[in-house]
């Protein structure tokens, strides 16, 4: 059974969260807070499997409970959020700093045409999020990132154009930790997928763009790709790249779900696969699902470098773990060495 806090200062939120979680056999409500400052309390005292955070409360507001329950009473944190404004926005990724380990939006009631698939997400996400082991400590050893190493330093004898990056549930995290490393100048562009729940891939490229000296931006149609840019998939569209006149473009596509999703990961990859073939990085990160995999073993099989994120620093392991099961990958990279192997690999 998951025991979950719900905080949240609307009590007609509260009760819709409440209904939609004690529709499931696996999940109990063991108490509500109307306030951070609350909620730091009820942590600690009920010792909850998972948390739902709301943003704007009274008293103390969804950042400051996230930092505090984090140093005090250590627990899965998903926050739930309106995203009504950049403030929120704002607020909301802090959160995510400090250890809060997935953002969704706060589901509209049981009428709203969108309700069904919000609910099944809220679903999906606090079950995954329920088994992570928040407190976790693993350093590598020399050896081990000695052996990373000489990996890209094999590689090197290709001269990349592109770096493609895919990841889903602690994806704005390990995106912050790579991105936060990568020098100004960096040789080539990376465009991104990351699953987010609607209405938050903006604040997400904002909050990511104060967090690196690359610059941040929402790809757009028909954009020409630079070096040195990160470039996010929008809202709703595939994100694709094509080779122009004069280089890579970008290309939004508002076809059909893959996997479930749009962005898809697997389309990202299959794209670069077609247009870049051996000049292309493929990197996929922590996530839940299997998106991703069939597009990362296109990418290898058209002599591209592929890449996962290791399993102790993944918050959950389904794409990297899917790809590696296809034999889709050519590297496994520990987060906090992946940064430095990508600059090494990109570097002419």
């Amino acid at each position: 059974m998951i025991r979950i806090l719900i905080v949240e200062d609307s009590d007609v939120v509260s009760l819709l969260l409440k209904t939609i979680l004690e529709n499931e056999p696996d999940m109990q409500v063991i108490g509500r807070a109307k306030d951070g400052r609350e909620a730091v309390q009820l942590a600690y005292e009920l010792k909850p499997d998972l948390v739902t955070m709301d943003i704007r409360m009274p008293v103390m507001d969804g950042f400051e409970a996230t930092r505090l329950i984090m140093a005090t009473a250590a627990v899965p944190i998903v926050v739930v959020s309106s995203s009504v404004d950049d403030e929120e926005l704002k607020i909301t990724f802090r959160a995510i700093e400090e250890g809060a380990l997935a953002v969704l939006e706060k589901p509209r009631g049981f009428t709203h045409p969108g309700f069904e698939s919000m609910r099944k997400e809220m679903i999906d996400t606090i079950r995954a999020m329920a088994e992570v082991k928040v407190v976790q400590c693993y350093s590598p050893s020399s050896r081990e990132g000695a052996a990373i190493f000489e990996a890209a330093i094999q590689q090197r004898t290709k001269a990349y154009e592109i770096i493609a990056i895919s990841c889903s549930t602690g994806g704005p995290q390990a995106l912050q930790t790579i991105l936060s490393l990568l020098p100004q100048g960096f040789p080539v562009p990376i465009i991104i997928t990351q699953h987010i729940s609607r209405g938050f891939v903006g604040g997400l490229a904002a909050w990511l763009q104060g967090n690196t000296l690359l610059t941040v931006v929402l790809a757009q149609e028909g954009q020409e790709l630079h070096p040195g840019v990160v470039y996010l998939a929008p809202d709703d569209y595939h994100l694709c790249i094509e080779r122009g006149c004069d280089g890579l473009i970008a290309r939004l596509k508002d076809g059909a779900e893959v996997n479930g999703f749009r962005p898809s990961a697997t389309v990202l990859f299959k794209s670069v696969a077609e247009t870049c073939r051996s000049k292309s990085v493929g990197v996929l990160l922590t996530g839940m699902g299997a998106d991703g995999a069939e597009g990362l073993l296109s990418m290898r099989q058209t002599g591209a470098h592929t890449v996962v994120q290791d399993e102790a620093s993944a918050v959950v392991y389904g794409m990297p773990g899917s790809a590696i099961a296809l034999n889709a990958v050519d590297q496994v990279v520990q987060l906090q060495n992946m940064s430095s192997y990508l600059l090494s690999l990109a570097r002419k």
